[in-house]
């Protein structure tokens, strides 16, 4: 097994689109209602490239993309918001995700920021559990519109620590 994090550059265009889609397989309802903001969104990196690679990256096993994460810095020094976070779904639960969210928080932590934040959908046991793994602790539960009923929000705080 080798686990790898590369740079978005290093792919084609289409790839965070198709492993977005192939993480939420488990449910039509997902692709039915973000497919045009997964593909904006893979356009946008895909089109600025030098963010693309500062604020995100993709996953690799055995050289083959098994998954994506990427955040917003465009509140450092308050917080970094952690965006897309998907694993393939062949490859769910065999701590691959956490890997790759150790390696974002790992890296997000470098921006001298007080804080990481990340929603997830209240249905998504398996995620909960790797954000808590990881650090992350309950900020607040909404309900939202839409078929997702409630999302929770995280906070993994960093003041007072120092990383340098």
């Amino acid at each position: 097994m080798s686990i790898k994090f590369r740079k978005v550059s290093d792919f084609n265009r289409g790839l965070i689109f198709e492993l977005l889609t192939d993480a939420y397989l488990f449910d039509c309802r997902y692709e039915q209602n973000c497919s045009s903001d997964w593909q904006e969104f893979n356009n946008f990196f895909f089109d600025n490239l030098q963010i693309a690679d500062e604020c995100g990256f993709i996953t690799t096993l055995n050289d083959e993309a098994i998954g994506f994460v990427s955040w917003d810095p465009r509140n450092v020094p308050d917080y970094v918001e952690i965006g897309h976070n998907c694993i393939a779904t062949k490859q769910k639960n065999n701590g691959y995700g956490k890997m790759q969210l150790q390696e974002a928080v790992n890296r997000i932590i470098k921006n001298d920021v007080r804080k990481i934040v990340v929603t997830t959908n209240i249905d998504f046991i398996p995620a909960q559990k790797m954000y808590e793994s990881v650090g992350f602790k309950i900020h607040q539960k909404r309900k939202v519109v839409g078929f997702v009923r409630k999302h929770i929000d995280y906070v993994y705080s960093l003041e007072g620590r120092n990383y340098t």
